[in-house]
């Protein structure tokens, strides 16, 4: 395993990062693919083994189960502060006005929802899972800084969202004397590339961490384009993302490159993303142990200049998706 820093910071996080929306109760939350405890626990231990030290997870997967069963599983593979913990806030927990959004008093509700899930401290990456149109963002990223001064997060990211509205955020946090986001956790693959155009010269410029999410176009870059799974078949948001023209044609050059290289197609497609100067560290979903390995094996795939080139030539523009 490699480790670099997130963006401009001195944390030092794996090139790989587990996700973890697909451990969680069945009977939580909405999504039925997922893994209970007992199957979610060899995947974490199998990434610790790997050498990942990095793990996103949020408090709405599967409703917090996905956070406790992360935290129970830290607390007996791993000694605390050698491992990377985010987690996130916005999504919906329960009905009121602290259960979702990221007014202050949701934020500090879900901290502290989170941190007892997790049974830790502190987090090391807490982020916005999206923007919140109802919140004036001064008040959100104050909050966050009082979050960081009390010692519950150590550091805050961001996820999907305008690069106009990034730029708000960070600004606000800098005229203030707040704390800014260290990183991006942003849509991107080798058939939604979109965050080229804006978001990445930012983050390169303002020298921010960038973990894609969906860094394999759920699946889709790793089968043939009309197989199917278990969880695409159930994942109702991976349903929006994904079939514009063009797309089955890369999903046909990875495959060529794949069989040519004597290697999976998840990592040729996981090493496109590597390849990206800008990209700090993918996050990979698991549903078989396989996932991991293949996601570790493409930290060491270098792809040669002309097969990153034949991957990409196919790409047209895409609307802009996974912002809500």
């Amino acid at each position: 395993m490699k480790y670099v820093n997130l963006g401009a910071t001195g944390l030092q996080v794996s090139r790989i990062c587990l996700g973890c929306m697909s451990f969680g109760a069945s009977d939580q939350g909405t999504h039925p693919w997922t893994m209970d405890e007992a199957a979610s626990r060899p995947f974490i231990q199998r990434a610790l083994d790997a050498g990942i030290n990095f793990f996103d997870t949020a408090n709405v997967y599967s409703l917090g189960s996905s956070e406790e069963i992360l935290g129970r599983a830290i607390k007996d593979f791993a000694r605390r502060d050698e491992v990377v913990i985010a987690t996130k806030v916005h999504g919906k927990m329960h009905s009121g006005p602290t259960g979702s959004g990221l007014s202050r008093a949701a934020i500090m509700t879900q901290i502290d929802a989170s941190l007892r899930r997790l049974g830790t401290d502190y987090v090391d990456l807490y982020q916005i899972h999206r923007w919140d149109d109802r919140t004036p963002i001064a008040e959100t990223m104050e909050a966050l800084h009082d979050v960081v001064k009390a010692g519950k997060a150590r550091y805050i990211g961001a996820s999907s969202m305008f690069a106009w509205q990034f730029s708000k955020a960070q600004y606000t946090a800098t005229i203030n004397g707040w704390t800014r986001f260290v990183s991006m956790q942003n849509h991107y693959n080798l058939i939604q590339r979109e965050e080229e155009r804006e978001m990445m010269p930012l983050c390169v410029d303002q020298g921010v961490g960038v973990i894609p999410w969906s860094p394999l176009a759920r699946g889709r870059l790793t089968r043939d384009w009309e197989a199917t799974t278990g969880r695409s078949d159930t994942d109702e948001f991976g349903k929006t993302l994904y079939d514009a023209p063009g797309d089955q044609e890369i999903a046909l050059r990875v495959a060529a490159i794949a069989d040519a290289r004597g290697v999976s197609r998840a990592q040729v497609a996981m090493a496109w993303v590597l390849s990206k100067s800008f990209v700090t560290a993918p996050i990979v979903g698991a549903t078989k142990i396989g996932h991991i390995d293949d996601a570790v094996a493409a930290v060491g795939l270098t792809l040669a200049s002309e097969e990153i080139e034949a991957l990409e030539a196919p790409y047209t523009p895409h609307s802009l998706v996974g912002f809500r």
